[in-house]
């Protein structure tokens, strides 16, 4: 998503162990070994359609997060749209991101996600401008999409999450490294739209930003809820965004 909090990391799933990550029991210790590699055939013809309880994106969802970014207040909105792109013979969802600091748009970003026959859900690219007081784009940076440039996408969800896991979700050397690992299957928290004591907590970084660590929460049949930096930042200036409004879509 667009909330730019330092992205974790966690190791990314073996080539030789590619079926095992496709059904995500793979272990974080195979998952180290190398980057994860989904193939067109691992896709159906209905792959932008994303319902792993997990991460689900139910077409005219709409996700509303409040927080605060660099020491302004901010406001992220997610929409997932009706749209479809195809990346490297995958079908994608085309997910909509829209970040406001102190009212304004800061910036805007397009995700592509597309789930597996098995229900992983790999993260296929995004395409992320920053945009200065007047609206014009400053910078692209970290905009990547698998197959272009060297690019390869990655795992953002597996379809049988474990405690231990770790996935890769980018593979864009120097633009996008973000990695994730899963730590609690059964952690409690509450946000303004929706409360759970069953929520999936898991720890993100990156190799580009040495020393960040995020933790980014998760409720079945809702997706994200909270994404808060724990490391890498002076005290009370870590950056957070909580979900307050979530509008279901169909």
């Amino acid at each position: 998503m667009t909330w730019r909090i330092g992205k974790t990391i966690a190791a990314a799933a073996s080539l030789a162990l590619a079926g095992a990550a496709l059904t995500g029991v793979a272990s974080s210790a195979a998952a180290a070994k190398g980057l994860p590699a989904p193939k067109a055939s691992h896709f159906g013809h209905k792959s932008n359609l994303v319902t792993n309880p997990w991460f689900p994106l139910a077409r005219g969802s709409v996700y509303v997060y409040d927080g605060q970014k660099e020491g302004e207040q901010a406001r992220d909105v997610m929409t997932v749209t009706h749209k479809t792109k195809s990346i490297a013979g995958i079908r994608a969802a085309v997910v909509n991101d829209r970040l406001f600091l102190n009212g304004q748009l800061a910036e805007r970003t397009t995700d592509w996600y597309a789930q597996d026959k098995r229900g992983t859900v790999w993260y296929l690219g995004e395409k992320t401008a920053e945009l200065n007081a007047r609206g014009k784009v400053t910078s692209t940076e970290g905009s990547f999409l698998k197959g272009r440039a060297g690019a390869k996408g990655g795992i953002f969800m597996p379809a049988q999450p474990a405690v231990g896991q770790s996935f890769q979700q980018e593979a864009f050397k120097g633009q996008a490294e973000d990695r994730f690992r899963i730590l609690d299957m059964a952690t409690s928290i509450s946000t303004p739209a929706v409360s759970s004591q069953n929520a999936m907590l898991t720890e993100e970084t990156t190799r580009l930003e040495p020393g960040v660590v995020d933790h980014k929460y998760y409720i079945q049949g809702i997706g994200t809820v909270k994404e808060q930096q724990v490391a890498g930042a002076p005290p009370g200036q870590g950056e957070v965004g909580t979900l307050v409004s979530f509008t279901p879509g169909s």
